[in-house]
Order: structure tokens, then sequence, then C-alpha cells
């Protein structure tokens, strides 16, 4: 009877052990706070390159905004750690294929930018102190690249 009394006990005491996160440990990587907006400057480059590719004449106006995201994509990794961003990798599936019509390519990639510096500025106003200078740069980045694709 006491056996019984002892292991039931224990069991008991057990329980609340694992429960308690003593045992369980999750390393389990947290997302950063930032990593939408890094995926987001890659995916507003991969739009931007595939519209220059579909518009060849556009390519000189468009590429060094490309460039522009990657760069942020970059230090965005950078800064969380994350692997960094290669230029060259092949455009996400969510970019899409830009409209056959230039002037409809050039709104879609309007409407993209617009986006982004939504997101980017939301992301500034609720950064701790050491992000908001990036997010900031990021953020007017992507307002004067809105004045680019006018």
């Amino acid at each position: 009877m006491l056996g019984a009394g002892a292991l039931l006990a224990l069991g008991g005491a057990a329980g609340p052990l694992t429960g308690c996160g003593l045992l369980d440990r999750d390393d389990t990587p947290k997302p950063d706070p930032l990593d939408p907006l890094r995926d987001e400057a890659l995916r507003l480059a991969a739009g931007l390159r595939a519209t220059a590719a579909a518009h060849p004449d556009l390519a000189g106006r468009l590429t060094p905004l490309a460039e522009s995201h990657e760069a942020h994509a970059a230090e965005l990794a950078r800064v969380t750690g994350a692997t960094s961003p290669s230029g060259t990798a092949a455009p996400p599936a969510t970019a899409g294929t830009p409209p056959t019509d230039q002037a409809a390519a050039l709104t879609a990639l309007r409407q993209a930018e617009r986006t982004g510096r939504d997101a980017a500025s939301t992301a500034c106003a609720a950064a701790p102190a050491d992000r908001v200078a990036l997010l900031g740069s990021i953020a007017a980045a992507r307002a004067s690249h809105l004045e680019a694709l006018k």
C-alpha cells in the first residue's frame, strides 16, 4: 500500500514538471517580426525584374529599384540573422507574370510599392529603437520608388 502511494505521489509530481517547461523545451527559433518585410522586399525585386524582362525599354528605370529592394532584403537578413538572400535567385512564385500592357504593368508595380511602403511604415512605427533607422530608410525608399514609377 505504501509502495503504491509512493508511486502515485511520484507520478503526480512528475506530471506537473513536464508542464512547467523544465522538461518540455522548444528550441525551435522563433521567426523575427521583420521576416515578412524581407520576404516582401524580395517579391518586390522579383516583380520589378520580371517587368523589366517583359518590357526591356523599362529595364533602365526598374533595375535600380530592384537592386534597392535586394539590398534591403540583404540588410534585413543580416539584422535578423537569417540566411542572406541572393539577388540572382529565381523570382518567388508570388511575383507573378507582369501584365503585357506597359501602363498596366507600371500600375501593378506602383500598387505593390504602395503596399510595401505602408508595410515598412507600420513596421517602423512598431520597431525597437535599434531597427527604426533601417525601417525608416526602407519606407522612404519605397515612397521614392512610387515617384520613379510615375
